[in-house]
């Protein structure tokens, strides 16, 4: 199905043409007249502020509606209390990860589906068959991200509650410049931020104050291309580019936490990817490489010769001048540290083992030991 963001004239006079890949069937501001790894530096200093509304949002709702979305993923949902969300595993009858995917509680019988480009909409097909439950795409909600460590400044003064008091993964609904709004902490950069879930015809307006009362701190609009930049700096996972084996399972890119190897209850694929955990083919990991570009994603890795992994996700990180790559390595060779060579079609060069994230690796930024 084809969307289009109501901010897209922005975009437009931003510099995107809105042209190349769309993403769930929306055109994406890939970039502006702005240069990306400028907006990394906004976004890592001060903020910057991101249409993510091609995210597909589901409401689940009904007596059954925790059954279903229990029975959808590998966390257990019954645990998750109003005002909370949660990342989690959604894998297939194989164990292999098929998505994306966050839930959202608004209330006991009230969810909200948060997903990518991968099976949702086939799964919740197949588990709301027959039950007291109401599955509905949203396609007039968008989301504004702002992302930085002054992005709690710039919104707190025009939010209707203490904005300070939001832990990360919670959400309230309150009044931001008047609008009715869903407001979250989270986000996909690495950094401190909130997510504005809002109403298509409260989006220009929540996008011009934002980005007006955000001016004097040093917030900018930030393109897709800062997204990804930022991603890979916090090696933050990325379906489908980071399972490009297409049986990927949660073990094999580090994402135990995404099952409850406890849950008592049924949910797809289960008894396949609990018999999975132990027997990973490869593990998720990062290379610092000596290039002064990019190295390609697929580009092989080879150790004395041999085949041992390769590239799925990269980016040269003028931020922190380093040559990054995301990258699958067979377990022996995951050592920090670990000499290896990437083997790609433009670029090759030697690399080394790093701990990740790459940027911020305590993840201090995001969770605060305050």
């Amino acid at each position: 199905m084809h969307r289009n963001s109501i901010l897209n004239d922005r975009h437009r006079a931003l510099g995107s043409t809105l042209d190349g890949d769309t993403w769930n069937g929306m055109p994406i501001p890939w970039c502006y007249y702005t240069d990306p790894h400028d907006e990394v530096v906004a976004v890592r200093s001060c903020a910057g502020l991101y249409d993510i509304s091609a995210l597909n949002i589901v409401n689940v709702t009904g007596p059954d509606a925790e059954s279903v979305l229990d029975m959808l993923v590998a966390k257990d949902i019954t645990r998750l209390a109003p005002g909370t969300s949660v990342l989690a595993a959604e894998v297939d009858e194989d164990g292999a990860i098929c998505d994306d995917i966050m839930i959202i509680r608004d209330a006991a019988d009230r969810f909200r589906v948060s997903h990518g480009s991968g099976k949702t909409p086939q799964n919740l097909r197949l588990l709301s068959a027959g039950r007291n439950v109401r599955v509905e795409r949203d396609l007039d909600v968008h989301i504004l991200s702002l992302q930085g460590p002054k992005s709690l400044a710039i919104l707190a003064p025009h939010v209707s509650f203490d904005l300070a008091r939001l832990p990360y993964f919670r959400h309230e609904n309150i009044t931001l410049f008047g609008k009715d709004v869903v407001i979250a902490r989270g986000g996909y950069s690495g950094e401190r931020g909130y997510e504005v879930y809002c109403k298509s015809g409260d989006a220009v307006e929540l996008w011009d104050r934002i980005l007006g009362v955000g001016k004097p701190f040093g917030a900018v609009a930030a393109s897709w291309n800062s997204l990804d930049l930022t991603r890979i700096e916090a090696a933050l996972l990325f379906f489908p580019f980071e399972m490009p084996e297409g049986d990927t399972t949660p073990w094999e890119v580090n994402m135990g936490w995404g099952v409850d190897v406890d849950k008592a209850g049924d949910f797809i694929g289960k008894q396949a990817v609990l018999k999975s955990r132990g027997k990973e083919r490869f593990k998720q990991a990062g290379l610092v490489c000596r290039s002064a570009s990019a190295v390609e994603a697929g580009a092989r890795i080879l150790k004395d010769g041999k085949d041992v992994g390769v590239v799925t996700s990269a980016s040269f990180s003028r931020y922190l001048m380093l040559s990054l790559a995301m990258v699958h390595l067979k377990p022996e060779y995951t050592a920090i540290g670990t000499a290896v060579e990437v083997v790609g079609s433009k670029t090759s060069c030697k690399a080394h083992v790093s701990q990740t994230p790459f940027y911020d690796p305590m993840r201090l930024r995001t969770h605060p030991q305050d």
